[in-house]
């Protein structure tokens, strides 16, 4: 008969994967700024974004409020390596002219109380941190900011709803006195969290099922569209309670359900908690025996005034009379003291009904909390998820069932999550402290994190000062007097007209300038059909050839060239050849370039001081195979600023952000003080890589970058360029994260072996970790493919590191940049100047935001010029050829 009468409460695993889905329906719907207005999962963002981490330490305060008794507790959090925590607690009563009365009533309640706890425990003297545990559902915008949506749990106090509650308590502490500094608003669940926690780090849900129910996890922060950012996760306060509030779940609505919603003190709120919460399960128990009763089913149909009495049976009772053993003399003892004198079948119905009402209420919870799991694991993008829920509430600790039914539903509903379920012992008090004291070392943690990145952030007024050091150190270059010792080498180039449409015929070019070699055959027609077309084939440089001798490495390019050629078809032919060398030379003329010094990690022995195209012509008559008519030496920067300046005859300034850093422009030849003539233009090869060389931009080098100097192949050389290139970024971050390891701010304070080793962290992985649609678990991918076994809060700091430096080094590219539009500027005499810059390199092709910040910069720093920025395809090889097809036009122009 019960079972016929009960049938409805009945949920089949069909119907509860159902519920499932709904509410996973639902929490999308919250964490959604446009449908969150309309949903009934609220998805409250608690902004507590991380889970304790062992390191936490210090005496707190905490307040509960939420229950049917008002708690203060001490905690203490000992940094021992044992994890361990001291709590002391005191409970107050919570009174009915207090919960049911004004809101200023309510809070010098708690103050008064807060004052008493300190009095005992002699903490007057101190101030310390306090934790506020409100199980009400808040709208939080900070971590100590909340405002009250709605009171639950027979809480009534006027003129607090809609108010923040942290500056109530504030006042009221205040006024009495107290010296506490109120640092979080804590819902229960989330202090049960915290709790669990604490002790358990695989712990990221927290569930309350006791007198009210609710649950929060930590969610990623992209998926919350209520908070801004999305690095990282917070933990989201779901209220549950209210699923269903919408009529959602109308159809699993019994009878006694409706029944006890219209005689609550908030109708057609908080559904799902009134089918599943500890206080109405009593209440849901006595309307069905009342209406068995009615029917002639129990009690020979005689109907006592307790069981027409609201909230007679309670949680207790219902607890008691499921108990194993003795849960039908308990059943007995419960009716006869309501007066309903029971026959042994109407305490095995009772009892029955009773299992039911729970079960029901298990199975509900189970299906609510599935739906979280199945996020919790979908977000991490696994197929399997091991994770801990912590647990509280009345219903759950102290019903003789519900926890076991309550785990195995769960695992028949998620066979893919292994969940351990963790009895909060201490439960949201602890809580409350555990997230203040997170709150402090998190904030502790901010303070060291922003001090060692503050160098990083160049104010505009330094930018300024950069430009201008830039334009003076420009300056010293082309003077005679000065150009010996200027750190900007300002080298001429002897490149002296950019391409003019008529260049044609067939050109080899060269490419050397990083780890691989290029050699290209490049066919250019002009006229109408005006094209270039070109062929090319890389060769790789082994290390020991880059640090070899001299002669080995020339060897070497001339062996590829003879690859090529043969590969081609064209060993015979004797064509003219462009030699693309990106590194600094001093060029006597077009086909003569001495080299200064090497850079990015070349260190070949005997070619300083030397003519490299010198070089070039005695290896390939060494090999005797072939002969090439070298015409040009050139620079990258060169190369790029002509292939650009083939599209756009207003490029006039060719940059190279990759491994290395440099620029060259077209310069007036008046102004070039070290070369005869002063008609026309001429290129000019900045090698600004060695500006600060002389100490002018000490003030902004960091102790990092002296790090990564004192490692290199050059100290001392390049500074820079060591500020600003591909090849020593990686290098710089790598450097940070070291002393933030150190400081214990990262990774554990674990320095693993691969951190240690330097180059680890190439640029690429910088540009990978930096790009905006790439999720922390991504970024912890790249971690662990470096050694590296980060949390998610790592991830935040390591993107953090790597956004600080390739800001830093964009604005630094920037300031000089501006130097060079500006003097262009100035020297044409114009108020406005228009202007094409051609861009190559890896670091301005492949970083997510290097060419905006740039490109900001130069025009924050040069407002009077329009600048245009034209990436190179194919920059240098390309541009050695169009080079080398200029020189030639130009030499029959003289010759003619």
């Amino acid at each position: 008969q019960v079972d016929r009468y009960l049938y409805h409460m009945r949920l089949s695993d069909d119907v509860l994967l159902d519920v499932m889905a709904r509410f996973q329906a639902e929490m999308v719907k919250g964490l959604g700024k446009d449908t969150n207005p309309t949903a009934t999962v609220k998805m409250l963002p608690s902004f507590v974004r991380s889970l304790p981490d062992g390191t936490e330490k210090g005496e707190f305060l905490a307040v509960d409020l939420g229950g049917s008794q008002f708690r203060a507790h001490q905690v203490k959090v000992f940094d021992d390596g044992k994890q361990s925590s001291q709590l002391e607690s005191k409970f107050y009563p919570s009174p009915k002219e207090v919960i049911q009365g004004n809101g200023a009533e309510l809070f010098d309640y708690i103050a008064d109380c807060l004052v008493d706890f300190m009095e005992t425990k002699n903490l007057k003297h101190k101030k310390l941190p306090l934790g506020f545990t409100f199980s009400f559902p808040c709208k939080q915008t900070k971590l100590d900011k909340g405002v009250l949506l709605s009171w639950t749990k027979h809480f009534k106090v006027r003129g607090v709803q809609d108010t923040d509650v942290v500056s109530s308590l504030r006042k009221a502490l205040q006024k009495h006195k107290a010296n506490l500094d109120v640092l979080a608003l804590v819902n229960d669940t989330v202090g049960t969290m915290m709790t669990c926690g604490y002790d358990d780090p695989r712990c990221e849900v927290g569930v309350i099922i006791g007198t009210g129910t609710n649950a929060c996890y930590m969610e990623e922060m992209r998926h919350i569209d209520l908070v801004e950012g999305d690095e990282g996760r917070m933990c989201i306060n779901t209220e549950w309670g209210a699923f269903g509030d919408d009529g959602a779940l109308d159809d699993l609505r019994t009878e006694f359900d409706r029944e006890l919603d219209l005689g609550s003190l908030n109708p057609g709120k908080q559904l799902f908690e009134k089918m599943i919460s500890g206080l109405y399960l009593g209440e849901l128990v006595r309307l069905i025996l009342l209406k068995m009763t009615k029917e002639g089913l129990l009690f020979n149909g005689k109907v006592s005034t307790a069981l027409l009495t609201k909230g007679k049976i309670e949680m207790k009772h219902v607890s008691a009379m499921e108990k194993y053993k003795e849960g039908l003399s308990n059943t007995k003892e419960i009716l006869t003291e309501l007066n309903l004198f029971p026959s042994e079948e109407d305490c095995i119905a009772v009892q029955h009904v009773c299992t039911i009402v729970s079960f029901r209420s298990a199975n509900l919870c189970a299906a609510a909390l599935a739906a979280i799991l199945t996020r919790l694991r979908e977000n991490k993008k696994l197929l399997r998820m091991r994770t801990t829920v912590g647990i509280d509430g009345g219903l759950y600790k102290t019903h003789p069932q519900y926890a076991k039914r309550l785990h195995k539903v769960v695992r028949r509903l998620v066979p893919n999550c292994d969940v351990r379920f963790l009895l909060s012992l201490s439960g949201s008090g602890k809580g409350a402290a555990m997230v203040t004291a997170v709150a402090y070392r998190l904030a502790a943690q901010r303070n060291k994190i922003d001090a060692a990145l503050a160098p990083f952030l160049l104010s505009l007024e330094t930018l300024r000062e950069v430009k201008n050091k830039m334009r003076t150190e420009l300056e010293y270059g082309l003077k005679r007097e000065t150009q010996a010792s200027a750190t900007v080498k300002m080298l001429p180039t002897y490149v002296c007209g950019t391409p003019d449409g008529t260049e044609k015929g067939k050109f080899l070019a060269l490419d050397l300038g990083g780890t691989n070699f290029r050699v290209l055959l490049v066919k250019i027609r002009s006229g109408r059909r005006r094209s270039v077309q070109m062929y090319n084939k890389i060769f790789a440089i082994p290390l020991e050839i880059m640090q070899g001798t001299g002669e080995e490495l020339f060897d070497h390019i001339v062996q590829c060239i003879a690859d090529f050629l043969e590969y081609m078809g064209i060993k015979g032919a004797r064509l003219p050849l462009g030699f693309t060398f990106s590194f600094p030379c001093r060029q006597a003329s077009i086909d003569k370039g001495t080299l200064v010094g090497w850079t990015k990690g070349f260190k070949a022995t005997d070619c300083e001081g030397e003519d490299v195209v010198d070089m070039l012509r005695e290896a390939i008559r060494r090999r005797n195979e072939f002969d090439l008519d070298i015409v040009a030496v050139v620079n990258d920067t060169v190369g790029t600023m002509m292939t650009c300046g083939y599209e756009d005859p207003n490029c006039e300034i060719g940059l190279i952000a990759g491994t290395g850093s440099n620029v060259c422009y077209m310069e007036d030849m008046k102004n070039i003080e070290i070369v005869e003539g002063n008609e026309g233009k001429m290129c000019i090869n900045t090698e600004w890589g060695g500006f600060g060389d002389n100490g002018c931009i000490d003030n902004i080098r960091t102790k990092y970058d002296k790090e990564v100097d004192e490692g290199s192949l050059n100290p001392g050389k390049q500074r820079y360029e060591k500020m600003t290139s591909g090849m020593y970024l990686g290098e710089i971050v790598r450097q940070i994260l070291i002393d933030l390891t150190k400081q214990g701010l990262l990774f554990r304070g674990q320095i693993s072996e691969s951190l240690r080793k330097r180059g680890i962290f190439e640029t690429k992985f910088l540009s990978q970790i930096e790009s905006d649609r790439l999720a922390l678990l991504q970024v912890r991918r790249i971690l662990q493919q470096l050694g590296l076994d980060s949390t998610c809060d790592d991830s935040i700091i390591v993107k953090e590191v790597c956004g600080a430096v390739s800001k830093r080094a964009a604005q630094l590219c920037g300031a000089g940049l501006a130097a060079i539009v500006e003097k262009k500027r100035e020297d044409r005499g114009v108020e406005h100047l228009q202007i094409t810059v051609g861009v190559d390199g890896t670091l301005y092709k492949l970083h997510p935001h290097f060419s905006r910040v740039l490109q900001e910069t130069v025009k924050e720093l040069a407002p009077q010029c329009d600048v245009t920025f034209m990436l190179s395809e194919d920059g240098s090889g390309k541009g050695a050829a169009l080079i080398t097809a200029v020189a030639k036009r130009l030499h029959n122009v003289g010759q003619k």
